[in-house]
């Protein structure tokens, strides 16, 4: 009986942290569901554990949430109204003192007018948005493409120094995205993992240091890399939280997203600081926006005005929850050094009392629970934090990178210091682990945060059934797999 009323009420957890967003973030506020395009799902920082890489940072920025892999004719494109920025406080104040800031635009083929068919003596525009095989080197049967220019901003995000980020390669400042992975005849001259791997880029980080300006960068789809029992869940929590794990279970198998990718030096991010920094990814939009009453090509409305935030994420699963659904919306327009205006949900957490009430189980009985306000707005002592309050994924850059092969999906609780909540690998298992601290993980590990008799429950291994770990990724950046196909021939 113990167990039953033990399991049930945390899977109900599950159903809070997991299932309200389809993934880390997907769906997690009201308005971002009316605009998925910047709307994040997931986001991920670690030291690189590409061997030889050892000396750089991996930022990984998933947006535009649960595309069918078959979403034509005119599939998943980022939108080009839309900043994508990913900042960095390396100094312990809450605020950006570096922001990567991606700007996407879009193009027709045909120089820009659209492939168009003789048909009776007259061109008429195709309305696919490809005619043919389609390579990096040869792109003329792509009638629709998209680029990006990055900029790297010191201090404010809008009123700080800002360059331009250049191809190291060409020196030029923008870079192409793939087309999604329509299918084998649209690759079939080169697969679609070749063509898409021609588009990762060296890339010159203009504003860092002398000898930490080189990395990496790669934007374009990417197979959805979180997993989650969702069908279960919804389904007034159908499963056994401390059950046995399936990595068939995965509700988001057969979804892709798309992925900002950058490797920056360590060096580039550490700043003035002592090597902890605190992440976070946003997106924004222009404050006004118009419908045009005739839309050209591509464009379809006008927008003016100053940015206005409307999507933030950090740690995983904080939006869902934490923050209570009159204020989601909010959350995703703040910055962490206002999340004072938040601290009544991290402090006194209404979900433990939901628990009681509906399935009698003994929520935490800590008082303000410090477990939570470490976990969630400070950091860990000892492993990442920095001084800082606010809701952000911080990593200590001067813990070594764990290889794949030695990754523990359970990261920091199972031994593993350079996973999470160490940052966040994409094999960090952030599910269960969320569940584990809901339910006072923490104050069994000997963190002096709580005791275990004030959380009797928190030691049981809950999960929600599905396989996470470092085996279902690629070694080598951007490490997340490749896209699922939407013509499955």
């Amino acid at each position: 009986m113990f167990i039953k009323s033990v399991v049930f009420p945390t899977t109900c957890l599950a159903l809070a942290i997991s299932s309200a967003v389809q993934a880390s973030s997907h769906r997690e506020a009201p308005f971002i569901t009316e605009n998925p395009k910047v709307d994040a799902t997931d986001f991920y920082a670690f030291r690189s554990y590409e061997p030889g890489r050892s000396g750089f940072v991996t930022l990984l920025a998933n947006y535009n949430p649960l595309q069918d892999a078959y979403g034509g004719p005119n599939y998943f494109s980022m939108s080009p109204d839309a900043v994508y920025e990913i900042h960095v406080d390396n100094n312990g104040d809450a605020k950006e003192d570096l922001t990567f800031q991606f700007d996407f635009s879009q193009r027709l083929g045909n120089a820009g007018k659209g492939i168009a068919l003789p048909i009776d003596g007259k061109d008429i525009p195709v309305p696919l948005i490809n005619v043919g095989p389609v390579t990096k080197q040869d792109q003329t049967a792509a009638n629709f493409r998209e680029f990006y220019t990055l900029n790297v901003i010191k201090g404010d995000r809008r009123t700080g120094e800002s360059k331009q980020a250049m191809n190291a390669d060409t020196n030029r400042g923008f870079f192409g995205k793939p087309l999604d992975n329509i299918g084998s005849k649209t690759f079939s001259i080169q697969s679609y993992e070749h063509y898409a791997n021609t588009f990762i880029q060296k890339v010159r980080l203009n504003g860092c240091p002398t000898g930490a300006q080189v990395g990496r960068v790669f934007v374009g789809q990417r197979k959805d890399p979180f997993a989650v029992n969702l069908g279960e869940i919804f389904d007034l929590v159908n499963t056994n939280p401390v059950g046995a794990v399936d990595a068939e279970v995965d509700t988001l198998k057969d979804k892709n997203v798309t992925t900002l990718a950058l490797e920056v030096p360590i060096d580039c991010l550490k700043g003035s600081g002592n090597g902890i920094i605190g992440l976070w990814t946003t997106a924004s939009l222009p404050q006004t926006s118009s419908l045009l009453e005739e839309p050209k090509n591509l464009r379809a409305k006008t927008s003016t005005g100053p940015w206005v935030q409307v999507s933030r994420l950090g740690m995983p699963l904080v939006n869902e929850v934490v923050i209570g659904l009159p204020d989601k919306n909010r959350f995703n327009a703040s910055e962490p050094k206002d999340d004072a205006q938040f601290l009544d949900y991290v402090t006194k957490p209404t979900l433990p009392v939901l628990l009681n009430v509906l399935f009698g189980v003994q929520a935490p009985t800590v008082n303000g629970r410090p477990d939570l306000v470490a976990a969630f707005l400070t950091g860990l002592k000892g492993v990442n934090a920095n001084g800082s309050v606010g809701e952000m994924l911080r990593l200590n850059m001067n813990i070594a990178p764990t290889a794949k092969a030695d990754q523990k999906n359970l990261g920091v609780a199972a031994g593993d210091a350079a996973g999470f909540p160490n940052g966040r690998r994409p094999g960090d298992d952030v599910v269960d682990a969320e569940i584990r601290v809901a339910m006072g993980l923490l104050c069994h590990l000997g963190l002096n945060l709580c005791t275990p008799e004030e959380a009797t429950s928190g030691n049981l291994p809950y999960t929600d059934g599905v396989l996470q770990s470092a085996e279902q990724f690629t070694a080598s950046f951007p490490y997340l797999t490749t896209p699922l196909a939407g013509s499955p021939n």
